[in-house]
């Protein structure tokens, strides 16, 4: 009886390669297969660390359809491994659906610890951190100002991610909501050369956007309600 596989979820760096794990490394080298977001992205990660292994495209646009062929895989046996174009594939990035998946065929899954834009970005906020909720991306059409104003009452620090094109839109969005005295934080490029932390009011970090137009990955950080 072939013994069964095991998927491994593998962090990659959100900026700097040096963020990379000697774990990480070593699972990688060791898998039958990684499955990866965007294969171009991920085949520059891989040539810098000589890993050789076979790779496969698996995004939200083709997850549905390559998640069954995948837990077979591992059911026969192999080592898959799992990782995103930056950061801990799950959050914000494919990888849900086929952990979920193999729960439930009893398959292993291990997660390892490592690189997720948020976790610096909101120690490095100076906001309350030891609660805090994570929002992610903003519907951008349907249902966003329900969702805003959803939050206005939340009282947990709140993590958002962002692009750059919407972020004072957001901003705006966010004061009208939640106040345009609320404290907030937003980090870009984490990891990078030009990483970067502004720290202030809503109203504030819209005005210096606006004026300073934002470039790279973004991760705004929002103070909770007072009671």
């Amino acid at each position: 009886m072939t013994q069964q596989g095991k998927l491994y979820i593998v962090p990659t760096p959100v900026g700097n390669l040096e963020d990379m794990t000697f774990r990480a490394i070593r699972i990688l080298k060791e898998a039958d297969l990684i499955l990866a977001e965007d294969t171009r992205t991920s085949g520059i990660l891989l040539k810098h660390f000589e890993i050789k292994n076979t790779m496969q495209s698996h995004h939200k646009f083709n997850e549905h359809q390559t998640v069954e062929s995948v837990v077979n895989k591992i059911q026969a046996g192999q080592t898959v491994a799992l990782i995103s174009d930056a950061g801990t594939p799950g959050i914000s990035d494919p990888g849900f659906l086929i952990v979920r998946e193999c729960v439930r065929n009893g398959i292993e899954v291990q997660c390892l610890p490592g690189a997720t834009a948020f976790v610096p970005a909101v120690v490095s906020s100076g906001l309350p951190n030891e609660r805090f909720c994570f929002e992610g991306f903003l519907p951008q059409k349907k249902g966003r100002m329900t969702r805003l104003k959803a939050l206005a009452g939340e009282r947990r620090t709140m993590i958002f991610y962002e692009s750059p094109y919407r972020l004072v839109k957001t901003l705006t969005q966010l004061a009208e909501c939640l106040g345009t005295e609320r404290p907030a934080s937003v980090s870009r490029e984490i990891s990078k050369v030009h990483e970067e932390t502004v720290r202030g009011t809503l109203t504030e970090l819209a005005g210096h956007f606006t004026a300073n137009e934002p470039r790279g990955e973004i991760v705004l950080v929002v103070a909770g309600a007072e009671e």
